[in-house]
């Protein structure tokens, strides 16, 4: 009987997973509301004394969504009295709800990440079961992973969905550019 073998393993098939852009911190809506007049008017002098007496250290190591579920008027320079406070407190700072905050988060560690090492391969955005990841996350992964990959899936590497792959004109011509090399022109020497 023949040993069994991990097709799956040996492919040339790359696992890309979102969810490994998340750190695990939690994350925590604060909601200005209380530090407003009667909840509804932010008056500058009681604002500041509200955030001043605000225990900050409750949100260590969270990531710290800003909103205001009150229908007042909130300038723009309150939440940034706020996030100043939540400077080497948070893990991040955003405004909006916890739904901003993760989507602000996954764009911007799509942004960052190193694209280069699926140049030329076949890529599973793994998708199944996750609820941290938000749409447009996979979106995005996809946008960037349509500039290097070859051929691209969604799922499991076992069980995937096809979704792309480089059409043949493009492979052709991109492995011509990296074969050709730059012929030097001759051109005549200056002064003669």
């Amino acid at each position: 009987m023949e040993p069994l073998t991990n097709r799956v393993q040996e492919s040339e098939i790359e696992v890309y997973n979102l969810e490994e852009l998340w750190d695990g911190q939690p994350v925590a809506e604060l909601d200005l509301e209380p530090f407003l007049v009667e909840g509804l008017i932010l008056r500058e002098k009681v604002f500041r004394e509200r955030v001043k007496e605000h225990d900050w250290s409750q949100y260590s190591g969270q990531h710290v969504a800003i909103h205001c579920s009150a229908d007042a008027i909130v300038p723009t320079w309150a939440y940034m009295l706020v996030a100043t406070k939540l400077k080497g407190v948070a893990a991040s700072v955003a405004l909006g709800r916890k739904a901003d905050l993760v989507r602000d988060h996954f764009v911007r560690a799509l942004e960052a990440e190193d694209w280069s090492e699926y140049e030329g391969r076949i890529v599973v955005v793994k998708g199944c079961g996750s609820k941290l990841v938000p749409p447009n996350a996979y979106l995005l992964a996809t946008q960037k992973l349509q500039q290097v990959a070859r051929k691209l899936m969604f799922g499991e590497p076992c069980s995937s969905v096809p979704l792309w792959r480089r059409p043949k004109a493009e492979k052709k011509s991109a492995a011509a550019t990296k074969a050709a090399k730059p012929v030097a022109a001759d051109l005549p020497t200056p002064g003669k």
